[in-house]
């Protein structure tokens, strides 16, 4: 699922108000959705906002309004980070290249912390930890009480015995049952296994400020006494360690603190401090104009990058010069630039373009077969949808008693949690559609007809789900039967199966010449209740490939 944020009302006064774009909630509604979030409930206290992934700079309300002002108010750009100097220093030891080799740090003073800012801030930690640290493999964050530590600092490598007193503990624990006792250890062990010697960061009293990626130590607790914060970033991605600490630095800027910049010598003898200077990226003028079909003025680019929080420098031969801020971390290609200048611009205000292409196209084998699918599920009753082909093993066979068939095509770097493999099955996407619709009136009937992955490789399947009062397997077979009169197949069978997502007793395997082209059935009530529908539900699942094999072509 998509992260979502609360945005308190002393923030949503300073996005919604009497001027600009913006005069009410409706107007935010309309124009959140094309800059990366969607408003997802709102009462007298609070907004809560869904972020789309590729946005992990709006994930706390403050780095949200930092984005929105220029898109919503016109406001100038402010790509800039201050970074003040400072003279704390973080050395690295040579053994963390093979550890955990990237090491960022900064200091933010003067924040004036209360309990609200604390909560504010460690939801934006997990929620980077999350989307930009790869569940904190790539980057984790560490935020410390520096009051309470005495620099420089050092990161070194322990072995599994070396102990300290982590956060939320009384007594010291050794390396090796903080993994496997303390509930942070036990959910991120993983990420140092096989590893004798694990990081540790320490000040000068060698006292132990975290033990990255997974605690820090308990005498660090930023409280509400706290003034100075130390934020240490650890990890193997250079660039999202980089942009994580400069989200948070970001945020406690907002809340009135003064961003420090702190002296890191990492393993290799590099020096590394805080960049607060905008990114300069580029992209040809010939590419905006082709992609988009429009001929800009420069007055124009510069406006619409200034709405997207950047600044245009101008152009060069051709090639359009512009300044991003550095912790927008999805902008990784000229294309990217691209698409900030069509949603700065307006999509509405783009010229029309024709298809310069030739468009003829030879038909599917399956075609005829596909149509006549449609439209006799859409005799009836049934409305067509398309879901994500991206899934989770949990939807996709642990709920519907389903095995996988064959290899299972994985998400490297999934960005959620429900989107961690390529589908194999179509009713898992059915039963999403009529969950998220399950306050609308009965009955409701939908059907797909769409692609999955098995052995990774493509394969098509539909499938048919109806959630009605009353009607039962006599109803479903009657459904059965219709389809398969419209397909011209009068020679087919119900045989009774095990396996699938359906009550026993009440399921059949549908076979035709003695091949199994899909399952059908009512719905066990223990399957519904997980997607928390709680109505009677039947439907079916059919292989394309497998009909095609034996339902006759009329057209040939």
């Amino acid at each position: 699922m998509m992260p979502t944020i609360s945005v308190e009302q002393s923030l949503l006064r300073t996005l919604v108000e009497n001027r600009g774009r913006v005069h009410n909630i409706e107007d935010l509604a309309n124009r959140l959705p094309l800059i990366g979030c969607d408003i997802d409930s709102c009462d007298e206290e609070t907004l809560e906002i869904e972020i789309f992934p590729d946005r992990p700079d709006m994930l706390s309300g403050e780095t949200l309004v930092h984005s929105m002002l220029p898109f919503l108010h016109d406001s100038p750009p402010m790509p800039h980070l201050a970074v003040g100097p400072g003279t704390i220093s973080v050395t690295v030891s040579e053994d963390l290249e093979s550890i955990r080799p990237v090491v960022l740090a900064a200091v933010v003073r003067g924040v004036k912390v209360d309990e609200g800012i604390i909560k504010r801030l460690m939801e934006h930690q997990e929620k980077l930890h999350f989307s930009l640290g790869r569940r904190r493999r790539r980057a984790s964050i560490g935020v410390h009480d520096l009051s309470k530590l005495a620099p420089p600092f050092k990161v070194v490598s322990v072995d599994r015995n070396y102990s300290f007193i982590p956060l939320a503990m009384t007594e010291s624990m050794t390396i090796d049952e903080i993994l496997e006792i303390h509930p942070k250890g036990a959910d991120y062990a993983h990420l140092l296994a096989g590893m004798a010697r694990v990081p540790v960061i320490l000040d000068s009293n060698d006292e132990v400020l975290s033990f990255p990626p997974i605690i820090n130590g308990d005498h660090t607790t930023v409280t509400c006494e706290t003034r100075d914060i130390f934020i240490d970033v650890t990890g193997w991605d250079q660039r999202a360690c980089e942009a994580s600490l400069m989200l948070i630095c970001l945020q406690l800027a907002a809340m009135g603190g003064q961003v420090e910049e702190v002296r890191v010598k990492g393993y290799n003898g590099d020096i590394w401090r805080i960049d607060g200077t905008p990114v300069t990226h580029k992209v040809t003028r010939k590419l905006v104009e082709s992609i988009l079909g429009n001929k800009f003025k420069d007055s124009e680019i510069t406006t619409a990058l200034a709405r997207m929080g950047g600044i245009y420098n101008g152009e060069e031969k051709g090639v359009l010069s512009v300044s991003m801020p550095r912790w927008r971390f999805d902008i990784l290609h000229p294309i990217d630039l691209v698409e900030e200048v069509a949603i700065g611009h307006g999509y509405d205000d783009l010229s029309h373009d024709v298809p310069k292409a030739p468009l003829t196209a030879i038909p599917r084998e399956d075609g005829h077969l596909r149509r006549r699918i449609r439209d006799s599920l859409q005799g009836l009753g049934l409305m067509q949808i398309q879901s994500l082909t991206l899934s989770n093993d949990e939807d996709q066979f642990n709920s519907m008693a389903w095995k996988p068939q064959g290899e299972v095509t994985r998400m490297t770097n999934p960005i959620t949690t429900e989107h961690t493999i390529l589908r194999q099955n179509i009713i898992p996407g059915l039963f999403r559609l009529l969950a998220a619709n399950r306050h609308h009136e009965l009955p409701q009937g939908v059907y797909e007809l769409g692609t999955v992955v098995i052995d990774h490789k493509n394969q098509e399947k539909f499938a048919f789900l109806v959630a009605q009062a009353r009607g039962g397997f006599a109803s479903l077979r009657g459904k059965i039967q219709a389809l398969m009169r419209d397909l011209g197949c009068n020679d087919w069978t119900l045989v009774p199966c095990e396996d699938g997502p359906w009550l026993k007793g009440r399921s059949a395997n549908i076979i035709i010449d003695g091949n199994i082209v899909g399952q059908c059935g009512e719905i066990d009530p223990n399957v519904g209740m997980k997607f928390e529908l709680n109505v009677p539900m039947n439907g079916a699942q059919f292989d394309l490939k497998a009909l095609g094999k034996v339902v006759q072509d009329p057209v040939h």
